[in-house]
C-alpha cells in the first residue's frame, strides 16, 4: 500500500521552504542554453544551473560515455592502492593544465570537497615541514567558498555561518579589494602562524566583484614572501568562466594549490578536483614507501562514471574552442547589461572580466524591502530569463555556447524585471 503525501518531501538547499512550498518550480527538460518547466515553458539559463552548464545542456557525447562507463564498470574506489582508468586519465589532463609542470590532481564530489581538501592540506603540508603551528587560514570579505564545515567557516559571507555555531578555528578575513590588507593580516597574526590564504580570482556568489588591477599578482606576492600557501579558488572561474581552463592562469602567477569543479564536467555530474603543486605534494610523496598518509578522502572521489563525463567534457572544451568564450563574451555581456547602471533601482553593474556579471540594487530600494533580489529574480523569471538573487542583487553566468541573440534576450529580460520591480518600489 502507497501513502500519499499532502506536500513533497523535498527539502531545497538555501530556500524558503515557506515560500516554495506556495511557488516550486519544476525544471522537466533542457538543451543548449535554454531549460523548460513541467508546463512546457522555456526560459533562458542565464546563470548555467549554479555556474556551471558552461556546455549548455544535454550533450549527447557526455551521455554516451557515462552509459558506456557504467556498462564496463559502474563504480569503484580509489582509496588506498585502487584506481581506475577515467580517473587516471582525469588526473593527468588537469595536471597538465597546471601552471606548474609535476603538479598532482586530489579528486572529489565537488567545491566543497576540494576546499576543505585545500585546507586540511596546507596546514598538513606545514606540519610535516616542521611547522605544525601554521593553521591560521585567511580569506576575503564576500568570499565564497562551499558550504562544508571548513569552507562556511572561512566564507566572507556572514549570513552563510550564522546560527551554526563555531564552524573552524585559526580563520579570519580581509576586505577583498586590498593586497595591503592581507600582508596587515599576516603580520598582525604572525606569519609562522598562517598556513594559508583563500581567494577566488573573481568573487561569484559574493556578488561577482572583479579584482582590480594588479591585484592577484600582489597577493599571490605577499604570500609568497610570508610562506604563505596561495590558495586559488576557481570551482566557479575555472573552464571557460574567464577565458582560460583554470580560471587562474588569466593571471601570471603560480598558485600552490587550485580548487576546481563545476565546469570539469560542463556540470553533468558531480566531480571536484585539487591541483597541488610539486612541492606541496613532495611531503606526501617523496618517492618512496613509508611517507606520510593525508587521512583525508570523499567517498565518490574518483567515480569512474563521473570522471569519464569529465574527460569527455574536457574533449568538447578543447575541440568546439569553448574555453576562449569566455573572453569573446565578456564584452558583449558586459554591452548588454550597461544601460542597466542608470535604472533608478540599480546602483552598480559589474562585468567586463569573463562570462558573468552582477548587478547591485541601489541601499535606499534594498532598505525599503529587502526582499527586492528575490523578486527580482521571480520578475526575471516571469519576463523568460532565469537569474540568480545574490545578497544585494543579481547574478548572471549564462553557457559559453549562448550568442549574440540569446545576451540580448537576457539583458532585455533582466531590463523588464526591473521595471516590474519599480511601481512595488515605489509604494515601499
Amino acid at each position: 500500500m502507497r501513502l500519499r503525501r499532502l506536500a513533497p518531501a523535498l527539502w531545497h538547499p538555501f530556500a524558503d521552504m515557506g515560500r516554495v512550498e506556495r511557488d516550486r518550480m519544476v525544471i522537466a527538460r533542457a538543451e543548449g542554453a535554454w531549460v523548460w518547466d513541467d508546463a512546457g515553458r522555456a526560459y533562458l539559463d542565464a546563470t548555467a544551473a549554479l555556474w556551471y552548464a558552461n556546455l549548455g545542456h544535454g550533450r549527447p557525447e557526455i551521455a554516451e560515455a557515462v552509459y558506456l562507463q557504467m556498462r564496463r564498470m559502474d563504480a569503484y574506489s580509489i582509496f588506498g592502492d585502487y584506481a581506475n582508468e577515467p580517473a587516471l586519465e582525469l588526473a593527468d589532463r588537469l595536471a597538465a593544465l597546471a601552471p606548474l609542470p609535476g603538479s598532482r590532481v586530489f579528486l572529489g564530489s565537488g567545491g566543497g570537497d576540494v576546499v576543505d581538501t585545500a585546507a586540511k592540506l596546507a596546514r598538513a603540508y606545514h606540519a610535516h615541514r616542521g611547522a605544525p603551528e601554521r593553521v591560521h587560514l585567511i580569506s576575503r570579505t564576500h568570499g565564497y567558498h562551499g558550504t562544508h564545515g571548513i569552507g562556511t567557516g572561512i566564507g566572507g559571507i556572514p549570513a552563510n555561518a550564522a546560527g551554526f555555531g563555531p564552524l573552524v578555528g585559526d580563520a579570519s578575513t580581509v576586505a577583498h579589494d586590498d593586497a595591503a590588507a592581507l600582508e596587515h593580516e599576516i603580520e598582525r597574526i604572525g606569519a609562522e602562524r598562517v598556513a594559508a590564504f583563500f581567494c577566488e580570482p573573481v568573487i561569484g556568489a559574493g556578488g561577482v566583484r572583479l579584482p582590480s588591477e594588479g591585484y592577484i599578482e600582489a597577493v599571490a606576492d605577499i604570500c609568497r614572501r610570508h610562506g604563505v600557501l596561495f590558495v586559488a579558488d576557481c570551482v566557479i572561474c575555472g573552464f571557460g568562466r574567464l577565458g582560460t581552463w583554470l580560471g587562474i592562469d588569466r593571471w601570471p602567477v603560480e598558485p600552490d594549490l587550485i580548487t576546481l569543479a563545476k565546469g570539469v564536467s560542463g556540470g553533468t555530474l558531480p566531480v571536484g578536483a585539487l591541483i597541488a603543486a610539486p612541492h606541496v605534494a613532495e611531503p606526501f610523496f617523496g618517492g618512496r614507501p613509508g611517507a606520510p598518509v593525508l587521512r583525508h578522502g570523499a567517498t565518490y572521489a574518483g567515480h569512474p562514471a563521473c570522471c569519464a563525463a569529465a574527460n569527455t567534457a574536457l574533449d568538447i572544451y578543447a575541440r568546439e574552442g569553448i574555453v576562449e568564450r569566455g573572453r569573446t563574451l565578456e564584452r558583449p555581456l558586459a554591452d548588454a547589461l550597461a544601460p542597466l547602471a542608470g535604472h533608478p533601482l540599480v546602483a552598480e553593474v559589474r562585468a567586463g572580466l569573463g562570462a558573468l556579471a552582477g548587478i547591485e540594487l541601489a541601499p535606499a530600494a534594498l532598505a525599503s524591502d529587502p526582499q527586492l533580489p528575490v523578486r527580482w529574480q521571480q520578475a526575471c523569471r516571469e519576463a523568460g530569463v532565469l537569474v540568480r538573487p545574490l545578497g544585494a542583487g543579481i547574478a548572471v553566468s549564462p553557457p559559453l555556447i549562448v550568442g549574440e541573440q540569446e545576451i540580448a534576450r537576457l539583458a532585455e529580460g533582466i531590463a523588464d524585471g526591473l521595471d516590474r520591480l519599480v511601481p512595488a518600489a515605489r509604494a515601499a
